[in-house]
């Protein structure tokens, strides 16, 4: 995945079957099932790949627990059947674990080991096992840090887990091996109109500042919390389709949860649940639902949600955590569907939705990751009938993303990288100072850096630091102290001087100080 052929193919074409603004979840979803059906596919992304909500999740693969409390069952079943066919077709980024439901009454073992039972039976035949109801010794051997005082069991459950930003490049890689054009640093800049209906849209390559027009027979909006802009340079006057909603997580060191089970905490202070997750050796923990009015690419947690995650997380530890531990803490925005007479964005439900405009532009919102291949699949139908194009048949049920591999070396570190971790160790042979660690707190090596900007479209100390590794969201500190090697490795292999690297060091230090909660408080 080459971003120089990428602009290659946008200068030797003037037409295409489908544009698709936006390259999150859906966007990119979008792309792998337009390519693969066969049609002329161009993907538009005006920052990087999963630069906003995408990169953000709470890394869980699930039905959501929460909305089958909510009697949501379609969604659940929907979700739950997504996370089976995603767990069989991307396996190296994803993994089937452990989830623990800690309970301190007698009813709640009953209700909770009851209500996960259907969560079992919504599964059908892609579950992933079934749940057992434990004991408080079984509960404290798991986990070892919760708080034991009236402790009287536990529920565990079976769900997925992911590396969010791992999978949607590994989805950029995708759509571009079955032949769609993808582009990050794509800014669509206008629409373009005849007779009052949409036929393409005009696009600045915001690295190069060069402009293109370019045309297609159907144009989707796959923009996420951004998707009532993009509806309003089409029609000003349009109302808002969206519900914005912040959802805030700490990363803490994995000695304040120690054990490899995740905990759900089924009911915090708001009603919503809390979900403690070991991921690449930390811990996350969170997420907050808070209704915002100002989007942004890079939202800030309000200090009640920070608050409110310590305190909620502290009711179940033995060992209370303070602001101080948190490592990093990372904000983003949910694209909620707005639903009238409904003000509370945790009621708001997560099912997807598709708006037709009069003038043929196809926009989707809502939804969450776990079931971006099923929303993929609906709007690109959609377009078909749209864009009058001749219908072919999805066949992303059972594609294989890129990166899978028949089998999977749990004990390497890298191995989310897939098959492409061949790749990676060719790096060594070709660099033996590639094979040095980035941070010796991380498993990313030097060629983890090469690969990102050779195969991977990595334009931006940023772009490797924030989503090519997770480092970022891992240890802030840690990626500030990482960013000028970084950086100069990038320059060596793209051929810039000092001038870009100490542009691009300054620039993703000043970013990631956002990221640590001495500075998260400064902002507020």
């Amino acid at each position: 995945m080459n971003r120089e052929l990428m602009l290659h193919s946008l200068n030797e074409s003037s037409h295409w079957d489908i544009i698709i603004i936006g390259g999150g979840a859906v966007g990119l979803g979008a792309a792998v099932d337009a390519a693969s059906r066969g049609y002329k596919t161009l993907l538009l992304e005006q920052e990087d790949f999963a630069k906003g909500t995408s990169s953000r999740s709470t890394k869980l693969l699930h039905g959501g627990v929460r909305y089958l409390a909510q009697g949501n069952f379609k969604l659940v079943m929907e979700a739950l059947r997504e996370r089976g066919l995603l767990l069989k077709n991307a396996a190296h980024v994803c993994s089937n674990s452990d989830f623990i439901i800690p309970v301190y009454t007698w009813w709640g073992k009953l209700y909770y080991g009851f209500g996960m039972k259907i969560y079992d039976i919504l599964s059908g035949k892609l579950g992933l096992g079934n749940t057992k109801i434990i004991s408080k010794a079984k509960t404290h051997s798991l986990l070892p840090s919760i708080k034991i005082e009236q402790l009287k069991g536990g529920i565990v459950y079976k769900d997925g887990q992911f590396d969010d930003t791992r999978l949607a490049i590994n989805l950029a890689q995708t759509a571009a091996e079955k032949g769609a054009t993808i582009l990050n640093y794509g800014m669509v800049t206008g629409l373009i109109k005849e007779n009052d209906k949409i036929k393409g849209v005009l696009l600045t390559d915001t690295l190069s500042r060069k402009e293109y027009q370019t045309n297609a027979a159907v144009v989707i909006n796959a923009t996420g919390v951004f998707t009532d802009a993009v509806i309003q340079m089409d029609n000003p006057k349009q109302p808002p389709l969206v519900s914005p909603s912040q959802g805030v997580h700490l990363v803490l060191d994995k000695k304040f949860f120690p054990g490899k089970d995740a905990m759900m905490i089924p009911k915090t202070t708001d009603g919503r649940v809390l979900f403690a997750v070991p991921w690449h050796h930390k811990v996350i923990v969170g997420t907050t639902d808070t209704p915002l009015d100002k989007i942004t690419l890079e939202p800030i947690a309000l200090e009640e949600e920070i608050n409110f995650i310590i305190r909620n997380f502290n009711k179940y530890q033995s060992t209370s955590i303070q602001k101080e531990d948190i490592l990093s803490i990372f904000a983003g925005l949910r694209p909620l569907v707005k639903i009238k007479k409904v003000n509370k964005t945790s009621l708001m439900p997560r099912d997807h939705k598709i708006v037709i405009s009069s003038s043929g532009l196809i926009s989707i919102t809502g939804g969450k990751w776990t079931t971006y291949r099923k929303m993929a699949e609906d709007v690109i139908d959609k377009a078909l009938v749209i864009g009058q194009l001749l219908k072919k048949d999805c066949v992303t049920k059972h594609l294989k993303i890129h990166g899978w591999q028949n089998e999977i070396n749990k004990t390497d570190a890298l191995n989310y990288y897939g098959s492409d971790l061949t790749e990676l160790k060719k790096l060594y042979l070709e660099n033996k100072d590639w094979t040095l660690l980035l941070h010796p707190d991380f498993p990313y090596t030097k060629a983890c850096v090469i690969l990102a900007v050779r195969n991977e479209m990595a334009m931006t100390t940023e772009d490797v630091l924030a989503r090519r590794t997770r480092m970022l969201f891992l240890d802030a500190k840690a990626a500030i102290e990482t960013a000028p090697v970084v950086s100069r490795l990038m320059a060596a292999e793209m051929n810039k001087d000092d001038v870009w690297i100490a542009g691009q060091t300054k620039s993703f230090i000043t970013l990631a100080k956002r990221y640590l909660i001495i500075n998260q408080q400064q902002t507020l």
